[in-house]
């Protein structure tokens, strides 16, 4: 099987991750990676094996040979960042969240759409073996109907009000950071979006959410409690309770293990392996397949995440300068 050539767009610490990822699987080659400058593009190609350096995002979206790009620019950028991938003819794997708003992500999907090429959101989790064998067990009716969902993802960053999670120039704060987690974990437990938002959150002095408590409403009753925190250290566990069981989710977002607990039957444990090359693999493999999005993370619940995060933003008073 002919190897796909990966371009990465961005330098930073996720870059160098997902550049680790691709040396996991056999068909995965790092082709070329794209920076601001030359300097920092070199460097990273260095120390992650990629072949080509461009000091340019628009060199790197230029190069023939490069199939596919993963977008790894701060939250902003991502936009702007993927139209022009999808404008120079590149299928895109965007960082998540996958924009800033709803809006955005409606825009970014609209071009994929009209350009007919794959656009999928890193929600890296989504193809983690654990958490698609949760997700089976639901469809299978293990734990009964779903009633109730709990999951957090916080932790304590040093004060930076200048960097990217504390600076809302930059898409800071814990929703966008790591509340997508919980949220989009919500909607794949329920199958869909809210059909109630109720937030509260600590707005602290760069006018970013530090902290943020969600209680989400969906069809039929169920509830979603969710946390997120980018200056307190949470709990990073989800528990998903249904009519006749429960399942358990430690540390959920980088999922290894799950236990399944059915009334009146031994608990079932299971074990797998968690990384990012997980979700690179799908990627390539709805390239060999033609497919044009991820039936693991599909665009329309994508844009339908980014609006359960409007929603959120919107009851807890957090704007953005590129909302406007």
């Amino acid at each position: 099987m002919n190897a796909v050539n990966w371009g990465i767009l961005a330098t930073g610490r996720i870059a160098g991750t997902f550049a680790a990822a691709l040396r996991e699987l056999p068909d995965a080659r790092l082709l070329a990676v794209g920076s601001r400058t030359a300097e920092s593009a070199e460097a990273f190609a260095g120390e992650n094996g990629a072949i080509r350096a461009y000091g340019g995002y628009a060199d790197l979206m230029s190069d023939e040979d490069v199939d596919v790009i993963y977008i790894a620019t701060p939250h902003p950028m991502h936009h702007a960042n993927t139209i022009a991938c999808l404008e120079h003819g590149k299928p895109v794997l965007c960082e998540k969240p996958m924009a800033i708003n709803q809006r955005e992500v409606r825009e970014m999907v609209e071009v994929a759409r009209q350009r007919d090429l794959f656009l999928m959101e890193a929600m890296w989790t989504r193809c983690l073996p654990v958490i698609r064998r949760v997700g089976e067990w639901i469809e299978e009716g293990k734990i009964g109907e779903v009633r109730m969902l709990s999951a957090a993802f916080g932790y304590r960053t040093g004060w930076d009000p200048a960097g990217r999670l504390l600076n809302p120039g930059l898409g800071g704060g814990a929703l966008l950071d790591v509340g997508v987690y919980p949220v989009a974990l919500a909607h794949m437990v329920f199958g869909g979006e809210p059909t109630g938002v109720d937030a509260a959150a600590h707005i602290g002095a760069t006018g970013v959410d530090e902290q943020t408590a969600m209680t989400l409403t969906f069809a039929g009753g169920g509830l979603a409690q969710l946390a997120c925190a980018v200056r307190t250290n949470l709990n990073q566990d989800a528990r998903i309770d249904g009519t006749n069981g429960h399942i358990d989710i430690p540390i959920f977002w980088r999922a290894s293990t799950a236990t399944l607990h059915v009334e009146g039957e031994a608990a079932t444990v299971i074990n797998e392996p968690s990384g990012y090359h997980f979700e690179a693999a799908e990627v390539m493999d709805c390239l060999r397949a033609g497919r044009r999005q991820s039936s693991l993370m599909p665009l329309d619940e994508t844009a339908a995440i980014a609006h359960t995060m409007d929603r959120v933003r919107s009851a807890i008073g957090l704007r953005y300068p590129m909302d406007a």
